[in-house]
């Protein structure tokens, strides 16, 4: 089943091989009669998952993940155990860990991301508590996608449940370092203000959609009440990029970043504003994370010559470099100044952006660069794109 589990025939595989060649060649068309020949064989779910997104609408895309998720049920039913998907079982908590079932959890991933694109937001956190239930260690990353999708769907509760229960260490199973149900048994959370211990060891481990998560939900559901506000704060350390967007009303991510990234950098708040940006903009909620001068004290940047300590005044003042747009200055004296200390690493940034887009568009890659590289996928309009990095 699919390109791992063994089930699908050499020739469907080859002709799904070759569609996503020219899917990911910007040739979707192409990829038709392909993708409905490799469909011809039920067990190659990802053949179907690679139509879904060059269907004409999203909800055609939908409906046909929606008999892929139907198909691969039945496969594993018939290959695996008719009990696999019961609670209790030998399957259900380790899905990921065996090969057969990667293109049924594939399947449903696809059908998060189409059904979040339509709005169909309870349709989107459903099937991602479904795979939390299915593998709580979360291999696809959907904990990062779902206390947002909860707040999309008016779920303010369940979403501060979410997060609460991944935020607190104390509360995760040793084997599969995650809490039962991948944090989706939704107990009733907690108002109770956060020691400063928790606090501290929030800021240095905790992952940015969580804590962001944690902040609205709480404000949503109790107001401008300590512990909003202790979360908003926390948010504010682990990713300052992401409320130096809201505050300067920056207008919200068209797509998603397929960028390299670290832990709760620019591309990791791209992806989250993309995702929840509309929610912080509601008057209530902007006028209250603007309200908070120790959120400010995160926010506002530094000029980055050595030396110069003037600090923004407000939200998004200084400039950032247009080569590298990683550092920011307060004027053009200051940028001309640091040049020389900043042009080794801002000429490395720009040679691995283009190095990147090189490979992206099918490119040779230049030979004087000596930088690793990783592939990554995500789900485009043209189907599943591979990025470079």
């Amino acid at each position: 089943m699919g390109l791992g589990g063994g089930l699908v025939s050499k020739e469907s595989t080859r002709n799904l091989e070759i569609a996503e060649d020219l899917c990911n060649r910007r040739k979707p068309e192409q990829a038709l009669p392909y993708l409905f020949k490799a469909m011809e064989d039920p067990n190659n779910l990802d053949a179907y998952v690679q139509m879904a997104f060059i269907m004409p609408t999203i909800g055609e895309g939908i409906k046909l993940l929606e008999k892929a998720e139907a198909n691969g049920r039945a496969i594993l039913k018939r290959h695996l155990s008719p009990t696999c998907f019961d609670d209790g079982g030998e399957y259900v908590g380790h899905f990921w860990g065996m090969l057969e079932t990667r293109p049924y959890m594939r399947v449903l991933q696809a059908k998060v991301r189409l059904a979040f694109e339509n709005k169909e937001y309870d349709k989107s956190a459903a099937t991602m508590i479904e795979m939390l239930r299915l593998c709580p260690g979360d291999n696809l990353g959907q904990r990062d996608w779902l206390g947002s999708v909860l707040l999309q769907a008016g779920r303010n509760a369940d979403a501060l449940s979410f997060a609460q229960a991944w935020l607190d260490p104390g509360r995760r199973d040793p084997e599969t370092c995650s809490p039962p149900r991948g944090g989706c048994t939704f107990e009733p959370p907690s108002q109770a203000t956060l020691t400063k211990e928790f606090i501290e060891n929030t800021k240095k481990r905790a992952d940015d959609s969580m804590v962001y998560t944690a902040a609205l939900a709480a404000f949503k559901l109790w107001g401008d009440c300590e512990l909003a506000r202790q979360y908003l704060r926390i948010a504010a350390c682990v990713n300052p990029f992401v409320l130096a967007k809201i505050l300067a009303k920056v207008e919200r991510p068209k797509s998603l970043n397929n960028t390299p990234r670290s832990l709760n950098g620019p591309e990791s708040a791209h992806d989250y504003l993309w995702l929840a940006q509309n929610l912080w903009m509601a008057p209530d909620v902007w006028e209250w994370a603007n309200s908070d001068s120790e959120v400010k004290s995160y926010v506002l940047k530094r000029c980055s010559r050595a030396g110069c300590n003037n600090r923004e005044a407000r939200v998004a003042e200084f400039k950032r470099c247009a080569g590298c747009k990683e550092v920011v200055y307060c004027g053009q004296a200051c940028q001309k100044e640091d040049w020389k200390a900043h042009k080794p690493s801002c000429q490395l940034h720009q040679q691995q952006k283009a190095m990147y887009k090189a490979i992206l568009h099918g490119k040779s890659r230049p030979n004087d660069e000596d930088i690793p590289i990783v592939a990554s996928t995500d789900f485009t309009s043209a189907g599943i794109a591979t990025s470079f990095h």
